[in-house]
């Protein structure tokens, strides 16, 4: 792609999620959102492959009816209540409607079943802008208009979200959509907890991007998009697989690592609402995620490739690749668990 089509395509990605950020107006926010869209698919398709094509097709249809519902709900606000403002939205008909629509732009349950689908058609790089800056966005607007809407129904998209995340994911082979079903569980305890402590849910969503960017970044330089390939990665890099290895493991939420923190503040803080049996299941469904995890960590780590070759000289991969973003990501996935305190307190 030329480099000044792509510049202006990244340009476009990022004024869209600040117009989104910036307004308090509907019709502005749903202008962000369809600049987003339509800046990611050129992106999408540029491999001029029948799966990357698939992909961008299936991406525009659904985020094209996101839209138009996203439009219809605030409109149907804006006639019954005469209010275009977005944390004004309080006619119940348009919050739910609103809520599901913006369900269906990040990829929550039950609304997911595209995520997986245009995940395995991308790229690593398209990948990484699809799993984490397109989600902000929307995921701000449904920040915005959570206290009117019914916690019913953002309680049963967390726990349908964080079941279908563990259960999707167990008999995938294809990293991608390993990723697309993580994603869609960490939403899902995203969302459990925005009725009852937003300002957890945008911590979960902070280390949730800083982990998966980590996961993607770590793939794209080991060249890796299924579980086999894995296989092969220690004799080239093993220092790049076992940060591979530990980043999969915080993903799943283990201590001492940073994933550890969101899902432990979300688990107290549901069993201080007098919720034990939701903060139950939301800790077993963690255990289905990590089964895969370990899986991945298994064929990483565990696993060596058959070699015939009896010297110890080990094949590695030069790689033009910047590491720098790499290497910060990784250190933020991996050792922000001691800071746990020092967040609680701005939270509170």
């Amino acid at each position: 792609m030329n480099p000044y089509v792509y510049m202006i395509l990244l340009s476009s990605l990022g004024i869209g999620t600040t117009l989104t950020f910036a307004s308090s107006h509907w019709l502005l926010a749903w202008m962000g959102l369809e600049i987003n869209t339509m800046a990611i698919i050129p992106l999408m398709a540029q491999q001029h492959h029948p799966r990357a094509t698939e992909a961008a097709t299936k991406y525009f249809l659904t985020q094209a009816t996101a839209a138009a519902m996203i439009l219809f709900a605030s409109t149907t606000n804006a006639w019954i209540t005469g209010d275009w403002n977005i944390p004004q939205t309080s006619h119940p008909a348009a919050t739910s409607l609103l809520t599901l629509a913006l369900a269906l732009k990040i990829g929550l349950a039950p609304m997911h079943f595209w995520l997986p689908e245009v995940l395995q058609g991308l790229n690593l790089t398209t990948g990484l802008i699809l799993s984490t800056w397109q989600k902000l966005a929307p995921f701000i607007l449904i920040y915005q208009i959570a206290p009117n809407t019914n916690p019913t129904i953002l309680t049963s998209m967390g726990i349908l979200s964080t079941l279908i995340g563990g259960w999707g994911g167990l008999n995938q082979t294809q990293l991608r959509k390993i990723l697309a079903y993580s994603s869609i569980a960490h939403l899902g305890w995203m969302i459990t907890i925005l009725h009852f402590m937003p300002a957890l849910t945008l911590l979960n969503l902070t280390i949730y991007i800083i982990m998966t960017s980590t996961m993607f970044l770590s793939l794209k330089s080991l060249s890796a998009t299924k579980i086999n390939s894995l296989a092969i990665t220690w004799p080239k890099t093993p220092i790049l697989t076992v940060m591979t290895m530990l980043s999969l493991l915080s993903l799943g939420g283990l201590p001492p690592l940073t994933g550890f923190m969101p899902k432990w503040l979300i688990l107290q803080e549901l069993t201080k609402q007098n919720l034990p049996i939701l903060a139950t299941i939301m800790a077993m469904s963690a255990l289905l995620s990590l089964f895969f995890y370990l899986r991945l960590c298994y064929s990483s780590t565990l696993t060596t490739f058959p070699n015939t070759n009896n010297t110890t000289t080990s094949w590695h991969k030069k790689t033009t690749q910047m590491t720098m973003p790499l290497t910060i990501m990784a250190i933020l996935t991996l050792m922000l668990l001691p800071t746990t305190p020092i967040i609680t307190t701005m939270m509170i």
